[in-house]
C-alpha cells in the first residue's frame, strides 16, 4: 500500500519489482491478489500493435543492438500555472532504455538542440544513430551538418507515423502520466528541478518491462545519484535526497 501510494501510476508488477527489491519474497500473482482486493488501479490491457518489422525478417527500421547505437528524441510540451508554456527535449538510448536527457526551457530550436545534444554526448560518447520525426528543429541543415561532423547518422521517421519513434514516444507518455499530469509549475525553475529529478528515479529505481523488471542505470549507493545527473539539469539547488528505503 505504501508504494502504490509512492508510485501512483504503477502497476502490480512493477510494485511487485520494488518489494523484491526491499527483500520481500513475493510473486506477482499474490501482490495482484492484494491488489484488487485494496480496490487498488489496475492499468488497462493496451491494444496489440504490429511489430516494425516483417515476418519474412526484414526491418522497416534500424533496430537498437548496443548502447550508443541509437538515440532517439523528441519534443514534449507542458506549461506553468500562469499559462506560459513549457517545451522539453527528450532524449533517450534505445537500447538501454536510459533516459540521457530532458532539456526544459520556454523554447526550444536548433541551436538549444545541438547544445543539448553536445553536452551528453561529452560524457556518454557520440551515438551512431540518432533518430527523431521530422520537425523544423530536427531537419534543420545546421543540425544536420554537425551531426555529420561528429560522426553521428540521422534516422528520420515516415511524417504522420510516430509509432516509428516508438522507443521515444513510449518514454513521453510514461513522462507525461507519471510525472507532468501529477504536478503543477509555478516556475520554469521548480519544473526544471522536479523533471530532472524524475529522470533520475526513472533510470535508478523505476523497474522496467522490457528490462526484466529493472531500471535502466541502477544504482548500489544513493550518493552516487548525484553524479548521474545530465550536464543539462540546472546546478542549483542541490536535489533533495530521496528517502532512506530507496537504497538498494
Amino acid at each position: 500500500m505504501a508504494l502504490a501510494s509512492e508510485y501512483g501510476r504503477y502497476g502490480y508488477r512493477r510494485i511487485t519489482a520494488l518489494l523484491r527489491d526491499r527483500g520481500w519474497h513475493v510473486g506477482k500473482d499474490r501482490v495482484q491478489r492484494i491488489w484488487r482486493r485494496e480496490g487498488l488501479k489496475v492499468p488497462q490491457k493496451q491494444r496489440p500493435r504490429g511489430r516494425l518489422w516483417l515476418g519474412d525478417g526484414s526491418c522497416l527500421r534500424l533496430r537498437p543492438e548496443r548502447a550508443n547505437h541509437v538515440w532517439s528524441y523528441d519534443f514534449v510540451s507542458a506549461m506553468t500555472h500562469d499559462g506560459r508554456t513549457l517545451r522539453m527535449l527528450t532524449l533517450i538510448d534505445e537500447y538501454t532504455r536510459e533516459c540521457l536527457a530532458i532539456r526544459v526551457a520556454r523554447r526550444l530550436g536548433k541551436y538549444e538542440v545541438i547544445e543539448a545534444l553536445a553536452d551528453v554526448m561529452l560524457y556518454r560518447g557520440i551515438p551512431e544513430n540518432i533518430r527523431s520525426d521530422n520537425g523544423p528543429e530536427f531537419v534543420a541543415e545546421e543540425l544536420r551538418k554537425w551531426l555529420a561532423k561528429v560522426g553521428t547518422g540521422t534516422l528520420y521517421i515516415e511524417p504522420g507515423s510516430p509509432w516509428e519513434n516508438g522507443y521515444c514516444e513510449s518514454f513521453n507518455g510514461k513522462l507525461r502520466d507519471e510525472c507532468l499530469n501529477g504536478e503543477i509549475f509555478y516556475s520554469l525553475r521548480e519544473a526544471q528541478v522536479v523533471i530532472e529529478k524524475w529522470r533520475v528515479v526513472y533510470n535508478t529505481l523505476r523497474p522496467h518491462s522490457a528490462l526484466g523488471y529493472r531500471p535502466p542505470a541502477p544504482v548500489t549507493f544513493a550518493p552516487q545519484m548525484a553524479a548521474l545527473r545530465s550536464p543539462t539539469a540546472p546546478c542549483e539547488p542541490p536535489f533533495a535526497p530521496l528517502p532512506d528505503e530507496v537504497v538498494m
